[in-house]
């Protein structure tokens, strides 16, 4: 049995659980760690069986929980060797302002796009994403015998994004903006140049392009995830998917969720 549970999923915080019977990952730290302790427990997962945690880059909206977190539960933190410098950097500069000393983490261990590795009986496989971060990665986890694919913060699906996604059993992908609400919204025009870009975030568009031209269909179920506030709406981004995915009827077996910010996902087994 693999569990998946979106404990958030937003530009106020991302953080989710993907889970085995014996290994339980806490993939981003976005939430607070009080915030996130109580939206576990709201999931029925125990935040005393959490394995590790796996950050995907250092944006604050998936790691602002992380520095508390890490040190209450006195697990492992994975992260990539950029990753961790461009976070510390925070840290330490946040600690001097504060006539203090910065704190490393005690439990570190680093990781490398395009190497695969272990935590517990999960294999975890990063991989390259164009964002604007210091060396932001998606993950595919393999567990006895299931596929699953998490994908968010990223400008463009890449031919290698696309391919590490093929025969994923499940699989949570971005699904940011809805294009007319973004160039109409009340982002200055800066930040709207920045999300709209390839090293930003992932449109409605471009993800229906990718599930009607790219996609293979594999997966048993898809949760649209990073879902703006601002500039989409739900079931914007749902038609879009469905409407992209009946395209190609093969494909329109899908149990398809969204994501959200305020309150966690139900849990997925597989």
């Amino acid at each position: 049995m693999v569990r998946i549970t979106v404990l958030a999923s937003g530009s106020r915080g991302n953080s989710t659980i993907i889970a085995s019977s014996r290994t339980r990952i806490l993939v981003d730290a976005g939430l607070s760690c009080r915030e996130t302790l109580k939206r576990m427990k709201q999931s029925g997962e125990e935040p005393e069986s959490l394995t590790a945690i796996l950050i995907s880059h250092e944006h604050v909206d998936h790691i602002c929980g992380l520095e508390v977190l890490a040190r209450k539960m006195r697990v492992p933190v994975y992260m990539s060797g950029p990753t961790h410098q461009a976070w510390f950097r925070c840290i330490r500069r946040e600690a001097r302002a504060a006539g203090e000393e910065a704190r490393d983490l005690a439990q570190l261990e680093f990781f490398e796009a395009g190497r695969s590795f272990q935590i517990g009986d999960v294999g975890v496989s990063p991989f390259t994403l164009p964002h604007d971060a210091a060396d932001p990665v998606g993950f595919t986890f393999q567990v006895e015998g299931v596929k699953i694919g998490l994908v968010t913060d990223l400008g463009y699906i890449t031919p290698n994004v696309a391919q590490q996604l093929k025969r994923c059993d499940g699989l949570m992908i971005e699904s940011n903006h809805d294009l007319e609400m973004l160039r109409s919204g009340p982002y200055p025009w800066s930040v709207k140049q920045r999300v709209m870009s390839r090293v930003g975030h992932l449109s409605n568009d471009a993800l229906a392009q990718f599930f009607s031209e790219s996609y293979d269909g594999g997966a048993a179920f898809l949760v649209l995830a990073h879902l703006s506030e601002q500039n989409n709406h739900p079931e914007i981004a749902r038609r879009s998917a469905e409407r992209a995915l009946g395209l190609r009827p093969s494909l329109f077996q899908h149990r398809l969720a969204l994501a959200s910010q305020e309150q966690p996902l139900e849990p997925i087994t597989l």
